[in-house]
């Protein structure tokens, strides 16, 4: 069964403005699929992952666009980086022709790889305005649920607006009901076909080792790194101590940093920065990770089942992990980058937000709670007026069914409606 992709509404925005795109994500998050979906009738696919194909594009990246003439798919593009240097020549080529007969670049190459880490230096270094970036993540929960998807917008006015569009008693989901959605994740082959859930994530973590991971470490350090894998699923939603990290595991703390890195250029996890204005104000510099497909993320941690796992001493890291993965999701469905206005808050006097989308002229504070015990009615987030920046209505995202205030300037928010 296909899932339509929410990310599907920006490629077909953005297909006839530039002569590329290139389409980054983990492995199994549906990139292929997306690309075959919209472009698979009227363009001819190729991939490197044949071996025979590979060979060509490496050796000779000149005949390989000769013998595969644009407009062409070709996946797994990390593998034959040297065409991406040809794919310009013939972007400009074209461009020049276009010039002189008064007519738009088609779209010529649309790129697809599971790699980033090599694949965005490569994209960087030689089709850099020509090519426009897209990542892609596994399953919003918008699209399991098989709902029209949008941008997370923090903003109040525009959150009662959607609140009264919809009918949250056909959309609500319980407490136990959203552990099931965070037990599960998003990889798209394991929920259409509901694979045995030990024999996908047991393969899909070889697979990411063999294809990605190899090529980025010694071949001496693999246990190192399963064990760093395993490690950095059990600090989910907790800021990075690099010296810690590499005490726990066995290594050191530049290891931790690279494999880190790893690990968020190849889609498997995010961070997140401190939000300070003011250096004197930060009780630390460390950034908070977050691994984004939390089905993945419990198996690693061995959690057996959501029963288990909503009972047990990591609920509320999962459920912080699983609101903010989906909250990113949604930016990048957009195609928007969400690195330049995301952030967490924690000061010395141990206030905090989970938190924090920074707009041009505002700050949105939010909150993550798993269950839906009222708060105090004096919650407030009124330590961020310091910044200088008006701070707006604060939301608390928990597992209630109604949008409903806390006060004047908070709001319960209710998880269900994040994508929406």
């Amino acid at each position: 069964m296909y899932y339509s992709r929410t990310i599907e509404k920006k490629i077909n925005s953005i297909k006839n403005e530039y002569a590329a795109i290139a389409i980054y994500g983990a492995r199994q998050v549906g990139k292929s699929t997306v690309v075959d979906h919209i472009f698979g009738e009227d363009i001819p696919s190729v991939t490197l992952d044949d071996l025979n194909e590979r060979a060509l594009a490496n050796d000779n990246p000149k005949l390989f666009l000769e013998t595969h003439p644009w407009p062409v798919i070709i996946d797994e593009i990390q593998k034959g980086t040297p065409l991406l240097e040809q794919i310009k020549i013939k972007i400009d080529d074209e461009k020049k022709i276009c010039l002189k007969e008064n007519r738009n670049v088609p779209l010529m190459y649309i790129l697809t790889g599971s790699n980033q880490f090599e694949l965005q230096k490569a994209v960087a270094e030689s089709l850099a305005g020509r090519a426009a970036i897209l990542t892609m993540s596994s399953l919003a929960n918008n699209e399991i649920e098989k709902m029209e998807g949008s941008i997370f917008n923090p903003d109040l006015d525009a959150v009662r607006d959607k609140y009264n569009a919809i009918n949250p008693k056909k959309i609500y989901k319980t407490r136990k009901e959203i552990f099931e959605k965070i037990f599960k994740g998003g990889m798209p082959e394991y929920i259409d076909k509901k694979l045995d859930r030990t024999t996908f994530f047991k393969s899909y973590i070889k697979t990411y080792m063999e294809k990605d991971i190899m090529k980025l470490i010694s071949v001496d350090k693999e246990r190192d790194f399963l064990r760093f894998l395993d490690y950095m699923a059990l600090r989910t939603a907790q800021q990075i101590n690099y010296d810690d990290i590499a005490r726990s595991v066995g290594i050191d703390a530049r290891t931790v940093k690279s494999w880190i890195s790893i690990l968020v250029t190849s889609g498997i996890a995010i961070t997140l920065e401190p939000y300070a204005r003011n250096l004197s104000d930060r009780v630390t510099k460390m950034e908070k990770f977050y691994f984004l497909d939390t089905g993945l993320c419990a198996y690693l941690c061995k959690w057996p089942n959501a029963d288990m796992l909503e009972k047990g001493v990591m609920n509320g890291a999962f459920y912080e992990t699983y609101v903010i993965s989906e909250i990113v999701k949604s930016y990048m469905n957009a195609g928007e980058d969400y690195r330049h206005s995301f952030y967490y808050y924690r000061d010395k006097d141990k206030k905090e937000a989970d938190l924090i989308i920074e707009g041009p002229e505002r700050i949105y504070p939010i909150e993550i709670k798993k269950g839906i015990n009222p708060v105090s009615k004096s919650f407030n987030f009124n330590f961020l007026e310091k910044y200088g920046k008006k701070v707006s209505k604060g939301l608390l995202i928990d597992s209630r069914e109604d949008l409903f205030p806390i006060n004047e300037d908070n709001w319960y928010f209710p998880i269900y409606m994040i994508g929406l």
